[in-house]
C-alpha cells in the first residue's frame, strides 16, 4: 500500500482540486520550506565562510549529485510509456554525461577539484556526514518505491532551483577569492536544464493526479524532498558551524580555516 496515502482518511471524500490549486499547492511548498532559506545557505552565499567549510559543503553534496542519476535509472526501470521514458533519459546524461558532453557530476568534481579537494576521495563518499548519506539514499528510495506520479512529482523542488543558482553564482564568485568562473560551471548549465525538467514534471503531475489523494500524496512528495534537501543543510551546520564533526568524516585541513573570501 502506497504509505504517502495512509493516515489520510477524509481525502478519498474531497473533490480534486482544481488545476491552479494543485499547481498553487505545489509552489507553495518551496516557498515555506525550500532550502535556499536554510541558515547554512544565507553564510555559504553571504561570504561568511571559510575555504574549509565550503570544501566540507561541496564534498558533502557531491553523495547527492552523484544519487540523481541512479534514482533517474531506478525511476525508468519503472517506466512501462516509451514516450515517458523517452524523455526522462535525458535527466540521467544530464549527470552522468554522453559522448562529448561530460555531464553534472564531472561539473561538480571540477568544482571539488578547484577548491583542493582529492577526486578520488570526494567520489568514494566515505568522508561525507552520515546524515547526508542517510538523506540521499532515502530519495533513491522513495523515488523507486513511491508510485510513478508520485516519483516524478518529489522532482518538483527544480521549480525553486533557478533562483538558489542565481544566488549562489553570484554570491560566490563575489564573495570568495577561491572561487572562479570554471568551478561555477555546473550551477550555471542548471539554470538552463532545471526549468526545462521543472516544466514537463509540472505537466505530467497536474495532468496524472486526478484524485485528492493523489493530488495531496504529490504535495507531500514535494515537502518530502525539501527535507532531504534541508536535512543536508542542518548535518552541515551541527558539524562544521556549531563544530560537531563525526569521528571518521571529513575535518577540513588547519591552513584552510583562515581564508575567508574577499569580504571577511
Amino acid at each position: 500500500m502506497n504509505e504517502m496515502l495512509i493516515n489520510r482518511p477524509n481525502a478519498a471524500l474531497l473533490a480534486p482540486w482544481s488545476r491552479a490549486d494543485f499547481e498553487a499547492a505545489i509552489r507553495a511548498v518551496g516557498a515555506e520550506r525550500y532550502h535556499d532559506k536554510h541558515p547554512w545557505h544565507h553564510l555559504l552565499h553571504g561570504g561568511k565562510l571559510n575555504m574549509g567549510q565550503v570544501q566540507a559543503w561541496a564534498l558533502n553534496r557531491f553523495c547527492y549529485q552523484s544519487a540523481v542519476p541512479r534514482k533517474d535509472a531506478a525511476f525508468i526501470g519503472r517506466v512501462l510509456d516509451r514516450e515517458l521514458r523517452r524523455e526522462w533519459v535525458h535527466r540521467l546524461l544530464d549527470h552522468d554525461g554522453y559522448g562529448d558532453e561530460v555531464g553534472g557530476i564531472e561539473r561538480w568534481l571540477a568544482l571539488t577539484d578547484g577548491l583542493g579537494l582529492d577526486r578520488e576521495m570526494v567520489i568514494s563518499m566515505r568522508y561525507a556526514l552520515p546524515a547526508t548519506r542517510f538523506a540521499v539514499e532515502s530519495y533513491v528510495t522513495f523515488v523507486r518505491e513511491q508510485p510513478l506520479v508520485v516519483a516524478v512529482a518529489s522532482s518538483l523542488t527544480e521549480l525553486f532551483a533557478p533562483k538558489i543558482h542565481t544566488e549562489r553564482i553570484s554570491g560566490m564568485l563575489e564573495n570568495y577569492d577561491f572561487i572562479d568562473d570554471g568551478v561555477m560551471a555546473y550551477f550555471k548549465r542548471r539554470l538552463t536544464q532545471a526549468p526545462r525538467d521543472s516544466d514537463f514534471a509540472l505537466a505530467y503531475v497536474l495532468a496524472h493526479a486526478r484524485t485528492r489523494d493523489e493530488q495531496e500524496a504529490c504535495v507531500d512528495a514535494v515537502r518530502f524532498k525539501c527535507n532531504v534537501l534541508w536535512v543536508q543543510c542542518d548535518a552541515l551546520y551541527h558539524a562544521y558551524i556549531n563544530g560537531n564533526v563525526p569521528p571518521g568524516t571529513f575535518r577540513p585541513a588547519p591552513e584552510t580555516l583562515t581564508i575567508f573570501g574577499r569580504s571577511a
